[in-house]
């Protein structure tokens, strides 16, 4: 007998939420917190929705009495009203990932963190391609995972990027194999304080067995405790230093510690992406793929032929001189930390956006003599400035908008220097994600006039 389920945003996770449960022969509802939703616009972008009832603004207690399972979408908060009198009905609240596991099939590989985990599932992707033949890469990364849940077969493994945010509404969702690539302050305007965001990275082995695996980075003192009660069994890995049981970088070459054994994995020289963070995620990425049963001769196959992910620390172009690198992705401070540390010139660097109630002291301290100037856009550029001149780094001014602060890098680097937009922070209010941020940098930037 279907069943009747209120999906909850009209985004993209929704609308692939919609659309996998009316192909499931289940009764959708498509809801909008609000108000001023163009339901009529929707319809005609998503013709094949035209049957499904679609509403806005207030849940009704008609409509609650309709529902069997909510389904929210990431962007949705958990503890807003509307959510608490769901609970309060004792309705069943899922995620788009909780419905993606419960309808789809296969083995699950889930990679959480606050950064590196697009490359390292883009990557993981790959080296599961190397062997198996039915390899989905979803979640986070940009396809939603119920686009492709009914897609699935029993030998599908499906490798899924999955955010603090998915990880709050998961019930059942189980991963054969798990990642927590790091945990540094991010999101906190959504969690509120950091054990509650630790808590929900630290979710996702919170189905896992004996039996299963969960990659933990060594370096991350919450993470390095957290091995110690976590269920599944915990591979570290670490980039600073040699261990006696994990995978670590050393001297030019990632090496894997097992059973007394050391095996080398790859040198970093061999690879297409650069900087210790990458090295972490390409541990990372051996030691899943490994835990699936890939072959190391495949892995290192798949580790040779990969190419860095669009938006992240991404070369552009060269313009009288100057090279451009897009690291839209950078939306955080740790992440943008990474992306100054890959650059080995001086760099004019463009911050700032939405305010995730994020600090900057860590990040204004990495620039350490390398950016010559810092331009800043968005919402939280007054906040950066007072943290620069808390530093003593005065070399910043802003910009109204991204097209005017590459204008000013552009004039302000010489030959030989880099343009880097690594803003720190989060691109809503100016921009609808940093995939359009990033796609807005580079085309603006391969037009610019040389002279």
């Amino acid at each position: 007998m279907s069943k009747t389920y209120l999906i909850v945003g009209t985004g993209k996770s929704g609308i692939a939420a919609t659309e996998l449960l009316q192909r499931m022969g289940e009764t959708p509802i498509l809801f909008d917190g609000n108000e001023d939703a163009d339901l009529e616009k929707i319809k005609a972008e998503h013709p094949e929705l035209a049957s499904v009832m679609m509403c806005k603004g207030q849940v009704s207690e008609e409509l609650l009495q309709k529902i069997d399972i909510v389904v929210l979408s990431p962007g949705v908060p958990t503890d807003i009203p509307m959510v608490e009198e769901f609970r309060a009905h004792n309705l069943p609240i899922w995620g788009e990932v909780e419905l993606a596991y419960e309808l789809g099939k296969g083995q699950v590989v889930g990679i959480t963190g606050t950064n590196g985990k697009t490359t390292t599932t883009a990557l993981t992707g790959e080296i599961m391609k190397e062997h198996f033949k039915s390899v989905f890469v979803v979640g986070n990364i940009g396809i939603p995972y119920t686009s492709i849940a009914d897609k699935t077969l029993e030998e599908s493994v499906s490798v899924a990027e999955i955010s603090s945010f998915m990880l709050e509404t998961i019930c059942e969702f189980h991963p054969h194999v798990s990642a927590i690539l790091n945990i540094t302050p991010d999101h906190l305007n959504r969690h509120h304080t950091m054990e509650n965001y630790i808590a929900a990275k630290e979710n996702i082995t919170c189905n896992q067995t004996e039996d299963d695996v969960v990659v933990l980075n060594y370096e991350d003192e919450v993470l390095r405790e957290f091995g110690k009660s976590a269920k599944p069994k915990v591979v570290y890995f670490s980039s600073r230093q040699k261990l006696d049981e994990g995978l670590y970088y050393e001297d030019g070459a990632i090496y894997w510690s097992r059973g007394g054994e050391v095996e080398e994995v790859i040198k970093t020289s061999e690879l297409q992406i650069l900087g210790l963070h990458n090295y972490e995620n390409v541990m990372a990425a051996v030691a899943m793929g490994a835990s699936m049963g890939v072959p190391m001769e495949e892995i290192r196959e798949a580790l040779r032929k990969f190419q860095a992910v669009e938006h992240r620390i991404e070369y552009v172009c060269e313009k009288n001189g100057i090279r451009f690198y897009n690291d839209s992705k950078g939306t955080n401070p740790d992440a943008a930390i990474k992306g100054i540390q890959a650059m080995d010139r001086k760099t004019c660097l463009i911050g700032g956006g939405y305010d995730k109630q994020n600090t900057y002291d860590e990040w204004i301290e990495s620039f350490d003599g390398k950016v010559k100037k810092l331009v800043l856009i968005g919402q939280t550029r007054k906040d950066i400035a007072a943290c620069c001149d808390k530093h003593d780094f005065h070399d910043y001014c802003f910009a109204e908008t991204l097209e005017e602060a590459i204008d000013i890098c552009y004039e302000t680097a010489e030959s030989g220097e880099a343009v880097l937009l690594s803003p720190a922070c989060a691109s809503w209010g100016m921009f609808p994600n940093y995939e359009e941020r990033g796609r807005i940098f580079k085309e603006y930037v391969r037009n610019l006039k040389e002279a």
